[in-house]
């Protein structure tokens, strides 16, 4: 069979399998085995095995689990309310300021939890009711939390980030210090974007007299409560810039220093620690599931010569290689208007990765990329997991149309981001080139 049709087979026979309901991890595994019984015979089944067993063995992939468990912890305990209160004092009487304060707190639990659906929940639940109160419009409420929520994706210690690492064969380290300056570019944007807004139309976002705090005050606030959280950022994203730690060490001391912060504001029980474990057991198997999959998928791909074919194709094109990124970068946008994001990941990386490593892109800038890209999916009409987590959250009368409206002038914030990435790769490149 040509390369072209062992493509068709089972992009077409995933997309299937998809459509009927089937979770992710099984519907890949169920292509593969089918995949290897036709093109490589019942002797595959032992050589894939092996390959499974030794992608699955990799110390690199220690840092899921342990991110996975921070972000739990972090939700289990609610460690992360009080700083929500830091945060709002120190902004005073700034237009649109509750919505300020959902763009700046995003951007800090984005650098805890690692969940979007997570970060999307908190803020969603701590921030919109008051929101309501004060009387802001769905589009100044509703959109500044879903455009924020998504970073968690992005800003180490983030899960995601560390699966495309490991089926595109990038650094984990440079991918994760990668996401930070990216994730302040975006979150700056949503601050400017929220106070043009506001400025130019107050109605959005009503001004009501708020009690000043002291000067002390916040001081008292920001050391007993936010400090605490800096201490735990450091202790991931800091090491791994320092040199002082690998991936895998930073995710270990994130999650002692999470342990630590909780027992010290007393959160640390039985009953939170038990829900804590069982639920970060419940995603990494799934997680591994999907890992064991994809390089089964990328594997049966190099036997049968379809990803030769495919770079013998690209290899062809008399285009500028920017033009075949910005065409990948399409294909992902649209795919995140309708599926979801680990299975566009698994379809478009072992196809993707062989052709940016053949027209020298750096992997770090185009992983970095892929993750913006995937965050705008989420966020998408008609199919974006962010806007149905929201409407999960949100009051019964805001609708799913509005939360849609709501979120279309982040996603243009996040384009504006991603278009800046691929003019000046500098901005993903600089933090891991710093690394010890």
């Amino acid at each position: 069979m040509e390369w072209y049709g062992v493509l068709a087979f089972f992009i077409i026979g995933l997309i299937l399998l998809l459509l009927s309901g089937l979770p992710i991890a099984f519907a890949f595994l169920a292509i593969d085995l089918l995949g290897i019984l036709v093109f490589m015979g019942s002797s595959g089944f032992q050589q894939v095995t092996l390959q499974i067993f030794s992608s699955l063995s990799s110390f690199t992939l220690v840092p899921i689990p342990m991110f996975i468990f921070m972000g739990e912890i972090m939700f289990q305990s609610g460690l992360a309310t009080n700083t929500i209160d830091v945060i709002d004092k120190w902004l005073g009487r700034l237009p649109g300021r509750l919505s300020l304060l959902a763009a700046a707190g995003g951007t800090l639990f984005s650098a805890l939890s690692g969940s979007t659906i997570a970060n999307t929940a908190m803020l969603g639940t701590a921030l919109l009711p008051e929101m309501r109160k004060r009387g802001y419009k769905t589009s100044m409420s509703v959109g500044p939390i879903i455009g924020v929520g998504g970073l968690a994706m992005l800003v180490p210690p983030s899960s995601l980030a560390v699966v495309l690492a490991s089926i595109g064969h990038i650094s984990v380290g440079k991918i994760l210090v990668g996401g930070a300056l990216p994730g302040l570019i975006m979150g700056t944007l949503y601050t400017f974007y929220i106070i043009i807004r506001c400025w130019l139309n107050p109605s959005v976002a009503p001004r009501y007299d708020v009690s000043r705090a002291t000067f002390k005050e916040k001081i008292t606030g920001t050391v007993r409560y936010a400090l605490p959280l800096a201490f735990i950022i450091f202790m991931v994203l800091g090491l791994m810039l320092l040199g002082l730690a690998t991936p895998t060490e930073a995710a270990a001391s994130g999650v002692i220093a999470t342990l630590l912060v909780s027992l010290a504001y007393g959160q640390l029980n039985r009953k939170m620690l038990k829900s804590s474990i069982v639920g970060t057991l419940e995603i990494t198997i799934m997680v591994f599931m999907i890992i064991a999959a994809s390089k089964t998928f990328s594997s049966i791909l190099a036997f049968t010569g379809a990803t030769r074919g495919l770079l013998d194709v690209v290899q062809g094109l008399e285009i500028h290689p920017l033009l075949i990124l910005l065409g990948m970068q399409l294909s992902i946008f649209i795919m995140g208007m309708f599926m979801e994001t680990i299975s566009i990941m698994m379809i478009s990386l072992p196809i993707f990765m062989p052709i940016v490593y053949m027209l020298g892109f750096d992997p770090v800038w185009f992983g970095i990329i892929m993750l913006i890209n995937f965050e705008i999916g989420m966020t998408t009409p008609p199919f974006g997991i962010m806007l149905f987590v929201m409407k999960g959250v949100a009051p019964e009368d805001i609708s799913i149309k509005e939360i849609c409206y709501a979120a279309l002038p982040f996603i243009g914030c996040d384009m504006v981001a991603l278009a800046m990435l691929i003019a000046w790769p500098p901005l993903v490149l600089w933090l891991p080139s710093l690394m010890g």
